[in-house]
């Protein structure tokens, strides 16, 4: 019995004779040496490695290679296929075909940057081409496939809102407010939204409304920054940025007026389409994420208990939505409204206006021809302007919350003014209008006398007794608001207009004044140019000098 190699020996030199050529010289002398040490003969050791089993590959020796091309020549033609199918794909995903492709590459060939391209007829075949499309990654599952998507948080509270609106799950109100049935089309009871980015703090309220409007939003807007009243929800002030989509309200010059005279910057996400292969105009999670939980956890229990009108739904909502706040944060170990305080900026919070100063700012331009007698008719009143601009073309400025109407001609600034019904007749008397806020509040004290206490489900408050008592530490930073005053009403643009007021004032021209009274005007309005200040000023100063007069007498 001869003698037997070791199975790992042999499998070393089969290893090392795979690295030289078939017909190196070196082969022989590895052989020769290996026989050398186990005392066998050269071919002993050449019949063990032709039983040594080794395993096969299951691919070509030249897989992943073409055969009818080169490599770099077949993926170049694979390059100009993909894209022209690209260029011809259509809004549906139609383009054109492999096969016709193929046949305009061979008839005709394709203008390139590195001159024409054609290949010879009958070398591609269309299973070939399809292969090495996938294998490359040319094909349209490969090319659009999108960047990864990256993540954004705010570094303080308040630097960004997410706002947005969605329609509530329930449809119908039993009781829908008085002023609908002035208008024509179908109410829909809206949910608008408002997340902080930072913390995930979400307010939210019910709006009845017809499609996406504007007044509803500034008024939610205003109720999101102003003090809440509310016991343990400090959440409010001027926010940074707001981010929303590109729907009506972001692209109303009213709403992005109003924001302008806030100090917030308005940003939108890019519309469908124009962001590449990067899909766009997606649900942004932040802001739509609790309108889904609010549908799913809140809005399901109106199958035992509907709210009668707009006003209780609000005051359920505003229940949960104080819960909500008090859930953990998406990434911290604290609740979402602890989130929010932890993270004030130093710099405090900016606080809002009030609500007749803020309501001023959202006022809507319309150019118009004031009639020959002055006036112009407004929303179905009359409102009496300058004379000095009958017959202009003008631009008007009236408001979405007020009747006050502003006058816009050149560079000069007219107003306010308000609603003219002419005389009343004699021995005639006319009751006053109701406005449609007027309405809505008799709406609303009808319904407040007739609704009964909220149901145990809708109105138990689960959360603890600290986050009852939560407010904000009485040292944080208030910064006060900054007034724009776009339609100076409450400050004269300059000096001379200031004194031009004072001469309409007093009645008579500051040059027939004594030197002593202009001196005093001088001095009154290089100091301060807000109307009521100097108004008092002139008006005690001139009274002063009257009473000098008679004691003199």
């Amino acid at each position: 019995m001869g003698k037997k190699i070791p199975e790992e020996r042999l499998l070393e030199l089969k290893k090392r004779l795979d690295l030289l050529p078939p017909r190196h010289p070196d082969r022989v002398k590895m052989i020769q040496t290996f026989s050398d040490l186990y005392a066998v003969s050269v071919g002993s050791v050449y019949r063990a490695l032709r039983k040594k089993r080794i395993p096969k590959s299951l691919r070509r020796a030249d897989a992943g290679m073409t055969r009818v091309l080169p490599n770099a020549e077949m993926e170049t033609y694979c390059q100009i296929i993909a894209a022209m199918k690209l260029k011809t794909r259509n809004k549906k995903g139609h383009h054109l075909p492999t096969t016709e492709a193929l046949r305009l590459l061979e008839d005709f060939g394709i203008e390139t940057a590195q001159g024409l391209k054609k290949p010879p007829k009958g070398i591609l075949k269309k299973a070939t081409v399809n292969r090495y499309l996938k294998k490359w990654g040319y094909d349209f599952r490969s090319l659009d496939m999108e960047s990864a998507a990256v993540r954004f948080q705010a570094k303080h509270s308040n630097d960004c809102w997410h706002f947005d609106l969605s329609p509530s799950d329930l449809k119908q109100l039993p009781e829908w407010p008085a002023w609908v049935e002035d208008r024509q089309g179908k109410p829909v009871l809206m949910l608008y939204s408002l997340v902080d980015d930072r913390s995930g703090v979400a307010y939210q309220e019910y709006h009845v409304v017809f499609g996406e409007d504007v007044e509803a939003a500034l008024r939610f807007l205003y109720r999101v920054m102003a003090v809440k009243e509310t016991e343990g929800f400090p959440f409010q002030g001027i926010p940074q940025m707001i981010y929303t989509d590109n729907g009506p309200i972001a692209r109303s010059r009213v709403f992005q007026r109003v924001l302008e005279y806030l100090g917030i910057e308005l940003r939108t996400h890019m519309p469908k389409g124009k962001g590449g292969r990067r899909t766009t105009a997606r649900a942004k999670g932040k802001v739509e994420r609790p309108f889904r939980t609010i549908k799913e956890l809140h809005e399901t229990l109106y199958h035992f208990h509907t709210p009668k009108n707009e006003a209780e739904a609000n005051a359920w909502l505003l229940n949960y939505v104080l819960r909500y706040n008090e859930k953990p944060h998406r990434s911290e170990s604290h609740s979402r409204l602890e989130d929010w305080i932890k993270n004030i900026p130093p710099s405090g919070l900016r606080k809002v206006c009030s609500w007749d100063r803020f309501a001023t700012f959202a006022r809507e331009p319309e150019r118009r021809k004031v009639r020959s007698d002055a006036t112009i008719n407004v929303n179905g009143g009359t409102y009496r302007v300058d004379s000095a601009l009958a017959g202009q073309d003008v631009i008007l400025w009236w408001g979405l919350f007020d009747t006050e109407l502003f006058v816009e001609h050149g560079e000069e600034k007219f107003g306010p003014f308000r609603p003219d019904d002419g005389p009343i007749p004699l021995h005639k008397f006319r009751a006053v209008r109701k406005s449609k806020a007027d309405k809505r509040a008799d709406s609303i004290e009808k319904l407040a006398k007739e609704i009964a206490l909220p149901k145990e489900a809708l109105t138990e408050d689960s959360r603890t007794t600290d986050a009852f008592k939560r407010s904000l530490s009485e040292g944080t930073a208030v910064v006060q608001f900054d007034d724009p005053d776009p339609f100076h009403e409450f400050s004269y643009p300059n000096i001379l207009e200031a004194k031009k007021a004072i001469a309409g004032y007093l009645g008579v021209p500051l040059s027939k004044l004594s030197e002593e009274e202009k001196e005093e005007i001088d001095t009154i309005v290089s100091g301060t140019l807000l109307k009521r200040k100097i108004t008092d000023q002139i008006r005690c100063h001139f009274r002063q000098q009257r009473k000098e007069v008679k004691n003199v007498k």
